[in-house]
């Protein structure tokens, strides 16, 4: 896996270009969308979806990085008997930095782009213009607050848990971890497309960040290079 890093990178790069410069977003969304009634498919207040979608696995995500962070950071002599203890102390920090930094990085991201959600332009009965990323906004027709919604911010958690691939010593368990990282990252991603909170691109790019920045972190801690033995 580590050998798609700069794959990884130049498919971010297309999958960037090809979505900017397409109407690819606004066709997706429009089928979320019921302009009769200005609902979406997904109630974003219904506690239900928020609940094993949102809520849920946030909580989960927060609960197993924690749970990586104390075995990383615990002496080797206690580490026997509990999960993982197998596992090189280096791949533990890269699954714990994955899963905190991915997020992270996202959210700066989010912070910079201004750009809005679907649920903000006026097409879905917002107040702001549809602008992309590689675009700006009209000279008189400037929003007066920032947009927050490039990336897909509640998506990064789900897929930093791609971080569990390098966890995994069998080529199965590896799959299980991949597998993880997309279910959790999509399930996530889907739900908040599909009340009106993200495009496509905006999961999607962070789906291809995520994958990027765990393998940076298997760099950084130069497991790519070894099998690294229990410390």
């Amino acid at each position: 896996m580590d050998r798609t890093l700069w794959p990884a990178v130049g498919l971010l790069i297309l999958l960037f270009v090809l979505l900017e410069y397409t109407g690819v977003d606004l066709w997706v969304q429009d089928h979320f969308f019921n302009p009769a009634t200005q609902q979406w498919i997904v109630d974003g207040n219904a506690k239900g979806p928020r609940f094993w979608f949102y809520d849920g696995p946030k909580i989960l995500i927060i609960l197993g990085g924690l749970g990586i962070l104390a075995l990383a950071a615990m002496p080797q002599k206690w580490r026997p008997r509990l999960p993982l203890a197998k596992i090189g102390r280096r791949h533990l920090w890269v699954a714990f930095l994955t899963i905190g930094t991915v997020p992270a990085v996202i959210g700066q991201l989010k912070a910079t782009t201004n750009i809005f959600c679907p649920s903000d332009i006026r097409r879905y009965g917002g107040d702001v213009p549809y602008v992309k990323v590689v675009e700006c906004y009209p000279e008189n027709d400037r929003p007066a607050r920032r947009g927050r919604c490039f990336p897909a911010g509640h998506a990064s958690g789900g897929f930093a848990l791609f971080a569990l691939m390098g966890l995994a010593t069998t080529q199965r368990g590896r799959r299980v971890g991949l597998a993880l990282g997309l279910g959790f990252g999509w399930g996530m991603g889907l739900y908040q497309m599909l009340k009106g909170s993200h495009y496509l691109s905006h999961t999607v790019i962070t789906m291809m960040l995520a994958w990027i920045g765990f393998l940076l972190w298997r760099r950084v801690f130069r497991v790519h290079r070894m099998h690294e033995k229990p410390e």
